[in-house]
């Protein structure tokens, strides 16, 4: 479980909405919580700075007592008494900063707007939420403004179920048992659910023939079965074990990968357009949706930048991005210091 979850916010309503979700995550686990803000300045007065400190120092420092306040505030307010929250402001490059946080503070998951205002600027993928999803060595999990709201929109008897979309890699079937923590801690007990999703993309131009493509979906559902399978034997994601999670799968065909991802999870898919896995002939509508940032190449890529990356853009879910551990390198900048 998720011990130490890290929220990033920048003043704005629209960051402040994941509040409620990060303290249901931290009462589950017994964890805590580290309310983060990073001050950066427009380019033009760093220089300054260097010239002139005696003059800009005061500023900065009264942005950072007025940064410190309004997260102090929010501690006190916002957030039960029943779990532990820090708070924390630092002054340079946003992205860098909170990357850098990560380490420093031993989280294991970061909780944040898609959206939100820095300045003049918004938070919007491709820019600084991007980053923190892309480079982050714990798991991201991003709320979206437009979508739902994973803690206070689940009734006792309604089903959480994540979508986990797979590639056939080992990368990709990294974010399984993130998914079920994360589930775990917020559904009521016995009614979590994770579904594997593998999408077959049939080019329009294959002239492989029919035999060549019923063997691709066939081989996809092979994978699918057997991924399930070594779920319930305890020889993936054994962790989950006990956590009362129940696993669905199905393949589907599809020519876009990210939309594919979108339209089922978002709303569900029976047999009569996919092919249903493990008894079912119903595909769920899911709550939110997990994927690794790195899977094979070609068709199946699943990077940021390509098929994470819009998924991002295409569905109004909340989306948990994890980083495979293999991909976990060097990711911190230094602050710049004013």
């Amino acid at each position: 479980m998720f011990q130490r979850i890290l929220v990033p916010l920048d003043g704005s309503a629209r960051a402040e909405r994941v509040l409620p979700l990060a303290t249901r995550l931290a009462q589950a686990s017994g964890g805590s919580i580290l309310l983060f803000r990073a001050l950066s300045f427009p380019p033009e007065l760093i220089s300054y700075v260097a010239f002139e400190p005696i003059a800009t120092a005061p500023l900065v420092k009264i942005e950072r007592a007025k940064a410190k306040d309004y997260l102090d505030h929010l501690a006190q307010t916002s957030l039960p008494g029943d779990i532990s929250v820090e708070t924390e402001v630092v002054v340079g490059d946003v992205a860098p900063a909170i990357l850098t946080a990560i380490d420093e503070h031993h989280s294991d998951l970061v909780v944040m707007s898609s959206h939100g205002y820095t300045g003049m600027k918004r938070w919007v993928m491709g820019s600084i939420a991007e980053k923190i999803a892309r480079l982050s060595p714990v798991p991201v999990l991003m709320q979206r403004d437009e979508g739902p709201d994973l803690a206070r929109d689940l009734t006792p008897e309604g089903i959480l179920q994540a979508l986990i979309p797979l590639d056939g890699s080992l990368r990709a079937e990294e974010a399984i048992v993130p998914a079920g923590q994360l589930v775990a801690a917020l559904a009521t007990p016995g009614r979590g659910q994770l579904h594997l999703l593998r999408i077959v993309v049939m080019p329009t131009n294959d002239l492989s023939g029919y035999s060549a493509r019923e063997a691709i979906l066939q081989a996809a559902k092979e994978y699918i079965h057997v991924t399930l399978k070594r779920i319930h034997a305890g020889q993936l994601a054994s962790s989950l074990a006990g956590l009362g999670l129940s696993f669905t799968g199905s393949v589907t065909i599809d020519t876009d990968i990210a939309a594919a991802i979108a339209r089922v999870a978002e709303s569900g898919e029976s047999a009569s357009n996919g092919d249903i896995m493990e008894g079912t002939d119903t595909v769920r509508p899911s709550r939110l949706i997990a994927m690794a940032t790195h899977g094979y190449g070609g068709l199946q890529l699943l990077t940021m930048g390509s098929v994470t990356g819009r998924t991002l853009l295409v569905t109004h879910l909340p989306l948990l991005i994890v980083r495979p551990p293999d991909m976990k390198g060097k990711t911190t900048a230094p602050r710049k210091q004013l």
